[in-house]
């Protein structure tokens, strides 16, 4: 458990720190404007995720960690096969709906015509994200992390050094670059995510089953469908109240990502300024901040099996103790991540992203860290002690009180109204996850 942790921390600080300087080199070529255009697609990406494959990976983890603990490898090969065929499935329909109303989604939803491109080429990636998810599902669900790890890394190295090869193609041809070359550089990065999996996946089946012994009687084709139907129940019952709830929370961010920009004409920008603020903001300004909440994710996922565990064996002096030691920990942090940004966050914007606005951003958000910080490892203690219905709730009531910033702050005060909608969403969710945590703790 810890040696997988390890691995996947690991790999995500070095996955956020390649893509940390990734989307620097971005926002000097592609400028903010277009940053702006491709920060605009990634709502789409995480409904088409949400709608496809994210309860269906927690899912197979849950039933091929159960299986594989009796060694009964066909029924986990079984469960994998049958989520997958489930998440392609979907896969196709929301790829081909991309595909084909990418016009349509463009104007009404995201409220930007130019984005249309974008999706199309966007659309090409979910099947593929949806063949690494599944297998990663299963990797996860024995406690092999090193493969989801690789696949993750081998993702964002092909991502970026695509983007950076077409760049310099470009350069060398005399060809202008547009934002469109780093959405097929995700593309690329899916693919190299699902070619590392597909093949860590068939080298398992051809280590394992081996040792399951020839099959001698081929059962009947009726037989195989009823156990099929069987198991694809089984992983419904899980992933679709999974995906519901991960449905809510990235329909309320797309809302927020979507009329961000919207709310800014209101307030009397042109259009190419509020993407370009827009821009600014969502692709400078906030991977600087939320960069070192790499180690409060990575305390997360330690924590998690840890209060789990505690609770199950009924020691509430470890969870207690998870509790308070987290809060002071992540406070820490906060505080100093947050006299950091105030002392070097506009020199960071004008070094980094050679723009006075992105520094002007960071000294603003650079209150939130302590409250971002905490939220987060206190949402995993609270999951970790079955109380996933309140964090969902916290998450939701959080979304809907920044909304209120976006549709009424931002016409009123600009940029300046959503940044304070920010603070005050992040305080009150973490003011209702430690209220929660201290009466259980207290509780207990």
């Amino acid at each position: 458990m810890v040696a997988g942790t390890v691995i996947l921390t690991l790999t995500g600080l070095l996955s956020r720190f390649i893509g940390f300087f990734y989307r620097i080199f971005l926002s000097n070529v592609f400028g903010a404007e277009g940053m702006g255009l491709y920060q605009l697609i990634s709502p789409v990406l995480a409904l088409s995720f949400s709608l496809t494959v994210s309860g269906i990976q927690t899912a197979i983890s849950k039933y091929v960690a159960s299986e594989t603990s009796t060694h009964d490898y066909k029924s986990s090969f079984r469960t994998l096969w049958a989520g997958f065929l489930l998440a392609m499935a979907l896969s196709a329909v929301c790829a081909s709906g991309i595909y084909v109303y990418a016009e349509p989604i463009a104007a009404s939803l995201l409220l930007e015509p130019r984005t249309a491109p974008l999706l199309r080429i966007i659309a090409l990636s979910i099947p593929m994200a949806s063949v690494h998810s599944c297998i990663n599902g299963y990797f996860y669900g024995i406690r092999r992390t090193g493969i989801p790890a690789f696949s993750q890394l081998a993702e964002q190295v092909c991502r970026v050094g695509s983007v950076y090869l077409i760049y310099f193609i470009c350069q060398k041809q005399g060809l202008t670059p547009t934002i469109s070359f780093a959405v097929v550089g995700l593309v690329i990065g899916e693919s190299a995510s699902m070619i590392v999996s597909v093949v860590a996946i068939l080298a398992r089946a051809h280590q394992v089953f081996p040792a399951c012994g020839h099959v001698s009687v081929q059962k009947p084709f009726s037989s195989i469908t009823a156990v099929y139907r069987r198991i694809t129940g089984q992983l419904l019952q899980l992933a679709v109240p999974l995906s519901a709830n991960r449905l809510v929370l990235n329909l309320l961010q797309s809302v927020e990502a979507i009329y961000i920009p919207n709310r800014l004409l209101a307030y009397g920008l042109s259009n190419a300024d509020a993407l370009s603020v827009y821009g600014v903001l969502t692709g400078m300004s906030l991977p600087l901040i939320l960069f070192p909440s790499a180690i409060t994710n990575s305390i997360s996922v330690l924590l998690l099996p840890i209060v789990s565990e505690a609770d199950a064996s009924g020691n509430r002096t470890a969870v207690r103790r998870a509790i308070f030691t987290s809060i002071r920990c992540c406070l820490l942090l906060g505080f100093f991540c947050t006299a950091l940004f105030l002392l070097f966050g506009r020199m960071a914007g004008r070094l980094l992203f050679h723009s006075e606005l992105a520094g002007s951003f960071i000294l603003t958000l650079s209150f939130i860290c302590p409250f971002m910080y905490i939220a987060s490892t206190l949402n995993s203690i609270l999951n970790g002690l079955g109380k996933t219905i309140q964090t969902f709730l916290f998450s939701v009531v959080s979304l809907l009180l920044r909304l209120l910033f976006v549709f009424f702050a931002i016409p009123i005060y600009g940029i300046k109204g959503y940044l304070w909608g920010m603070l005050a969403s992040q305080m009150l969710q973490t003011l209702l996850c430690t209220v929660s945590a201290l009466h259980v703790s207290h509780k207990q």
